[in-house]
């Protein structure tokens, strides 16, 4: 690919500008590639572990450690890993599912979720077996205009009978820092101090390996994520995880199958091979696509552009925001991305009413695993303000290469003064 001379003077000069915190991110994949291979290692890891199973998957030894073995990563209790989670939101409704009943109140105090999540908690009487449908109750505390928590809203917010509170640890679609494990600690200990029997609740998705701690590891009880996301390490072809204290999990496990058979069985479909190479790729592949986010914020920045988080910043997730000033920049901007992809390169993303959204959404999304959002991809409603999401890249070099795509592909459009 050609790309005009001042794009890529302006890659140089931002690559060298974030060079310090490029390497950063090289010293935070070893020590999380470290404690994954020190989990590997603890649980005997063999290659018989990869064999899988039939029919009922009784006793399949790859599947129980598997559990063991995230269970550990995670500093949790216990896990539950499974090619049967079709997708993050799923795995979350599960989790949910799994620990509330009907009658119980379920309070989100991070704003209200992700898009996706709204169908499954609902409303009571709207017929499709959502949380409100059964009678479980739903609040959720606003942010501040800082985008941090609102203390005395969730002080207010919370009762007796509260029994889940949820925390999203990504920024979802909003413009707004995306909470840090340590910011997640924080809340944890502010609502054990009221409710000390809560359970908390955390939407893991985009944040794996993104420091050195997780969420489980300052008190959240249950957590949930997706193996298309970081942890699958883009080779993982499906399915999701929940981690957390033993009880829960099991209650989840009875959700995602049947009361009294819960994880026990299960065969894993072919799949539990990719699920533990995944893993073991995670750190290293979530860290390159850090510092591909890093490097389109430094670019970003370099032409003027807002950017969320800012290349400096710490970062907790995958996710890099860009706003611009017009549908046609947001539009361009995705279909650009589009075109750095090694599969569908060819094929011009258009904005579409997708299932579980509010607004008409584009994507770019040449994945080699439909809608691995490890790998290279970038999303955007169509709404006002105009804001890019771009996240993933396999390797460092293909993310620079879908910023300078996008760039280029901005210029062509008259979008982009060179």
């Amino acid at each position: 690919m050609r790309f005009a001379e001042t794009i890529m003077a302006t890659a140089a000069r931002a690559e060298e500008t974030a060079g310090a915190k490029l390497r950063e991110i090289d010293a935070l994949i070893d020590y999380n590639q470290w404690k994954v291979i020190d989990a590997f290692q603890k649980h005997q890891v063999s290659d018989f572990h990869f064999a899988g199973s039939t029919g009922y998957g009784y006793n399949d030894r790859g599947r129980e450690v598997l559990d063991l073995v995230y269970a550990d990563v995670f500093g949790a209790e216990a896990g539950l890993v499974r090619p049967h989670f079709v997708s993050g939101t799923h795995t979350i409704g599960t989790a949910l599912f799994g620990v509330l009943r009907p009658g119980d109140q379920l309070v989100y105090i991070t704003g209200r979720p992700y898009d996706t999540l709204h169908k499954v908690i609902g409303k009571p009487g709207d017929g499709t077996g959502s949380l409100g449908d059964y009678g479980i109750h739903y609040g959720e505390v606003a942010l501040t205009e800082a985008g941090k928590p609102d203390w005395q809203g969730i002080r207010a917010a919370l009762s007796g009978r509260t029994k889940v509170v949820g925390i999203q640890r990504s920024r979802g679609y909003d413009w707004r820092a995306s909470f840090t494990v340590a910011e997640i600690g924080e809340m944890v200990r502010f609502v054990k101090e009221l409710y000390p029997d809560v359970i908390v609740f955390v939407d893991n998705c985009y944040g794996e390996f993104t420091e050195q701690l997780e969420p489980t590891q300052t008190g959240v009880d249950l957590m949930a994520g997706s193996l298309i996301k970081n942890p699958g390490g883009g080779v993982a072809v499906t399915g999701g995880y929940i981690v957390g204290r033993a009880d829960l999990v099991e209650q989840a496990a009875f959700r995602l199958t049947a009361p009294g058979i819960g994880g026990e069985v299960g065969a894993m479909l072919g799949a539990i091979r990719g699920m533990y190479q995944g893993l073991f790729l995670a750190p290293h592949m979530t860290g390159q696509a850090l510092k591909g986010s890093v490097f389109a914020s430094a670019v970003f920045e370099e032409l003027g552009f807002e950017t969320q988080p800012r290349w400096p910043d710490s970062r907790t997730d995958l996710i890099q925001a860009v706003r611009f000033t017009s549908a046609d920049h947001l539009i361009a901007f995705v279909q650009g991305v589009q075109k750095a992809s090694a599969v569908d390169a060819h094929v011009v993303p258009e904005p579409w009413d997708m299932p579980g959204y509010e607004h008409p959404v584009i994507m770019a999304a040449g994945t080699f695993i439909q809608g691995g959002s490890l790998e290279l991809s970038a999303d955007a409603p169509i709404r006002e303000p105009y804001i890019a999401y771009m996240q993933g890249g396999l390797t460092y070099s293909h993310a620079k290469l879908g910023v300078l795509s996008a760039l280029q592909n901005m210029a062509d459009k008259g979008l982009l003064p060179l």
